[in-house]
């Protein structure tokens, strides 16, 4: 009797009575050492072949030595292509998701807020009431005496409907009182009310993967800023693609496709934080939204903010968006009013907007609390 445990891919470890033997390596070119002689194994299929390296009885003739370690050096080479080729595809794997989610960011679903409605308030527990009373009834009355405990039984059952109407009511009106807040709640959020709709919009950014934050309620229109990481945190240097021969390659990013996944990247960020505003808040009608980008400290040790896009968003213009199928650069360029972007021509990378020349976006980024957003 034994037992065999796979410890990662292409590494079992196998317990017998002979004792403990590991095999290492895939089926084509496997190692196995422990318990008895050395040996390697290769084979495809149905159909294998096993030889030991050393241990046995000396060969008469040195060439038999001499294939033997040639054949062990052959399988270890393989063995090793075979070890850098999954690593490498291990590492494709990586960098598509990646490349995926960026493309994918803007994608998320966010539903309508609706009129929150308290829980109805749980009945209260019968029978650890009347357990409560009938001990109480009973107390002081024989195990014999059964005309007095019939009628402390019924005390009891009287006391516990009693005790369940009181609790019953009071959880009732805590109910009601909780149902009245959160109409009262809804009201000043359908009517935009700049506090209500600011902590609103705090709880729901804490999970968001950018620090989003709404900095003003003006009327129907929020204000909105989101920070985004560098490119070097997002884009990575390399893709996963195919030579012509069919094999796999990890190729460099050419400057100008990394800084268009990076557009991508920082619009998605846009539509997610603009999407949610507008389902989390029913009432407003606009947003304006500015991309800020954290580019290291300054010399005095303080963060320094560049502000890499800015635009305005109606409701009106997200309707109809076929979300599935157009990509986030596209639907921040057809869908938004007063773009502000600046890329380089040569290769597209994102440029910090002059702010100088946009006072209202100056007077937009002076209200955040840029210590909150980073987490400095």
């Amino acid at each position: 009797m034994g037992f065999s445990i796979k410890l990662a891919p292409g590494v079992r470890i196998r317990a017998s009575s002979r004792g403990i033997r590991t095999s290492v390596g895939p089926r084509a070119a496997r190692v196995h050492f422990g318990a008895g002689r050395t040996g390697v194994s290769t084979g495809v299929g149905p159909v294998g072949f096993y030889t030991s390296l050393g241990g046995g009885r000396r060969s008469s003739r040195s060439g038999g030595r001499a294939t033997s370690a040639a054949t062990y050096q052959r399988q270890v080479a393989a063995q090793q292509r075979q070890a850098a080729h999954a690593q490498r595809v291990e590492e494709a794997q990586r960098l598509a998701q990646t490349f995926l989610r960026i493309l994918e960011l803007h994608r998320v679903e966010f539903p309508a807020a609706t009129r929150p409605i308290a829980p109805q308030p749980a009945p209260p527990d019968r029978a650890s009431i009347y357990k409560h009373y009938e001990q109480h009834a009973l107390a002081g009355i024989g195990l014999f005496e059964g005309a007095k405990r019939a009628r402390a039984k019924q005390l009891a059952t009287e006391w516990t409907e009693a005790e369940m109407q009181r609790q019953w009511s009071t959880r009732c009106e805590q109910q009601a009182g909780c149902q009245q807040y959160l109409d009262q709640r809804w009201q000043q959020l359908c009517s935009n009310s700049p506090e209500v709709v600011l902590e609103t919009l705090e709880e729901a950014f804490e999970d968001n993967e950018a620090p989003s934050a709404a900095v003003g309620v003006t009327l129907d229109e929020i204000s909105l800023v989101v920070l985004v990481p560098s490119v070097d945190q997002v884009v990575p240097e390399r893709m996963p693609t195919t030579t012509q021969a069919g094999n796999l390659s990890l190729r460099k990013l050419p400057q100008r496709d990394r800084a268009d996944y990076y557009k991508q990247f920082v619009c998605g960020q846009v539509l997610v934080t603009v999407r949610e505003a507008l389902a989390v808040a029913p009432a407003i009608a606009s947003a304006r939204l500015a991309v800020l980008r954290q580019d290291g400290p300054d010399s005095y040790g303080r963060p320094r903010v560049s502000c890499l896009l800015a635009a305005k968003f109606d409701r009106q213009s997200l309707n109809g968006v076929h979300w599935q199928t157009a990509d986030a650069a596209r639907i921040v360029n057809d869908t938004s009013t007063e773009l502000l972007l600046n890329q380089r021509a040569r290769t597209g990378d994102l440029q910090p907007l002059n702010i100088a020349t946009e006072p209202a976006l100056a007077e937009l980024l002076s209200a955040v609390a840029l210590a909150e957003l980073t987490g400095e």
